[in-house]
């Protein structure tokens, strides 16, 4: 099974514009209201994939009943621990030819759910995958991710971590199998700008130094780089198409890359795969489908 958690799920209110004009009134030519958060968008695109997983997180009030009746009404597998305070988040976003983001805090989240979360990843067992994937609220601890794979110790689970800078620096110390920064958080970490595949792959390195095993970076319009642990480099360009929304890319290309390892337990298939599945969602509204995945995928994998 794979377990996906998001400590700081959302309903993403997606807004579409022909312009935005601030402090003037605008209006929409369309929106989408969506169950959102990197680990559920993860979950998501892999449920379209025929992969099974359980999404995990923290919810409460009525928006995160909402998240959990969207995501079950998509069949997938929920697992996540109830706040008795607060409201999950409503992420505001606006695309009007550039993409707008506002994001809300989140609520806290106690002690006592903390605790009951780590039950729930005490019992994950050899053979699982688990994704950490995106930010959490102020309440919890910037050590968060390094303490839930502290709980993995000594079983045979896939760990995967799709975070910034802090929560993901703090990981490396329980050795990830993959990391997944995009080209600039990888700057970001190491106050550079990434500007081409071999600076991408250089400061891989570097991460691979500081702890992670294997490294998949993400270069936007350029493609996709993965470092291997056996000293493998895999690369790919980015499949030529018209960006809809960037919304949910990296995630999906998180999700492509799970299905695409289990499936063949090649790295290079894996990387197909992942680019596959991340470029077919820019291209959409909304989240990439099976087919779409599939046409991109048919595409580039000769190419490879």
């Amino acid at each position: 099974m794979v377990y996906t958690l998001t400590a700081n799920p959302s309903l993403d209110y997606e807004m579409h514009t022909q312009s935005l004009t601030p402090g003037k009134v605008n209006r929409s030519t369309k929106e989408f209201l969506r169950a959102g958060g990197k680990g559920i968008n993860v979950s998501l695109v892999l449920k379209n994939l025929g992969v099974e997983s359980c999404a995990l997180g923290f919810t409460a009030g009525f928006t995160g009943s909402q998240i959990e009746e969207q995501l079950l009404s998509f069949g997938l597998h929920t697992d996540f621990v109830r706040l008795e305070k607060g409201l999950s988040r409503i992420n505001v976003k606006i695309e009007s030819g550039e993409e707008t983001e506002i994001n809300s805090v989140g609520p806290e989240i106690t002690s006592d759910s903390v605790d009951a979360m780590m039950k729930k990843i005490e019992s994950i067992t050899d053979g699982d995958t688990l994704v950490l994937a995106g930010s959490i609220p102020p309440s919890l601890p910037k050590d968060f991710y390094r303490s839930i794979l502290e709980k993995t110790r000594g079983k045979k689970i896939i760990t995967i971590v799709d975070a910034s800078k802090e929560l993901l620096l703090e990981s490396l110390s329980e050795h990830p199998f993959l990391i997944k920064p995009n080209d600039a958080e990888l700057g970001e970490i190491f106050s550079i700008e990434i500007s081409s595949e071999e600076s991408a792959i250089l400061h891989a390195k570097k991460m691979q130094e500081m702890g992670a095993r294997n490294v998949l970076v993400s270069l936007g319009a350029k493609g996709a780089v993965l470092v291997c642990e056996d000293g493998k480099i895999f690369s790919s360009p980015a499949p030529k198409g018209k960006v809809v929304s960037t919304v949910g890319s990296g995630d999906s290309m998180v999700a492509g890359f799970i299905a695409g390892l289990q499936k063949s337990g090649s790295f290079k298939e894996a990387l197909i795969s992942g680019i596959s599945a991340g470029s077919a969602s820019a291209f959409s509204e909304g989240l990439a489908s099976a087919e779409s995945i599939e046409k991109i995928r048919a595409a580039i994998g000769p190419k490879l």
